[in-house]
């Protein structure tokens, strides 16, 4: 039986790097994101269908599941991966601007997460992982609202793991605790600076072997770092 896999909040980086490492694995995609057109590209390379999707709109996110619904006769890993950063000065922050990094990073999270939780323990299986970042665990100056959002996510993951892994569910939780690469973000390994920025490929094969792990000994969370980096 094919496999299939559903990532919200698609698009470069990460997100294209784990569609693809699914693809080799023979898994049929579905990639949504608010704006499906820039999207275009990875799904041709990779046969995958696109659907538009606002995690801020719950109807949103239910049509989602109710067209993946439709098109699967099973959703075997679903990935949620956004998040909206708000920085500045926590007596400057916009409150509607924070609210908007709360919703999109955590509550959003928790919406695709029950209605992934719903759809697996009907068919009595499956896997559910989540984006995390440095601000998951380590909250920085500056930059309260994705922390807020990040620290929420993460407590999710963990409320999630061990309420649905006893039922063969398997949620894990990924710290990106470090920058990733990015060519048009001018964040690029070099020789000069071999391995400073993590490379998405990288972390999904990470993905991956997460994924494949036994149940027997399956992991919840996952931290991953430049091996660079001073501790």
């Amino acid at each position: 039986m094919t496999k299939n896999a559903l990532i919200v909040g698609a698009g470069s980086g990460i997100s294209a790097a784990f569609a693809r490492a699914l693809g080799n694995e023979g898994y049929t995609l579905a990639l949504a994101a608010r704006d499906t057109d820039k999207l275009s590209s990875l799904a041709d390379e990779l046969g995958a269908a696109t659907y538009r999707c606002d995690v801020l709109d719950a109807d949103s996110i239910d049509n989602l599941f109710a067209a993946t619904g439709e098109a699967f006769e099973t959703l075997d890993v679903v990935l949620y991966n956004p998040s909206y950063r708000e920085r500045g000065g926590l007596v400057e922050l916009d409150r509607e601007r924070v609210k908007k990094a709360l919703l999109v990073t955590a509550y959003g999270g928790f919406l695709v997460g029950q209605l992934a939780a719903k759809r697996m323990l009907k068919q009595g299986h499956g896997a559910i992982f989540f984006t995390g970042a440095s601000a998951s665990v380590k909250g920085y100056a500056g930059s309260a609202p994705f922390a807020m959002g990040k620290f929420a996510l993460r407590g999710l993951a963990q409320s999630m793991a061990r309420e649905l892994q006893p039922k063969n569910i398997h949620v894990a939780h990924f710290v990106i605790d470090g920058g990733v690469a990015n060519e048009a973000g001018g964040r690029m390994n070099s020789d000069d600076a071999p391995d400073k920025w993590l490379e998405a490929g990288a972390i999904a094969q990470t993905y991956v072997a997460i994924l494949d792990q036994p149940r027997s000994a399956w992991s919840w969370e996952i931290e991953v770092r430049p091996w660079v980096e001073t501790f």
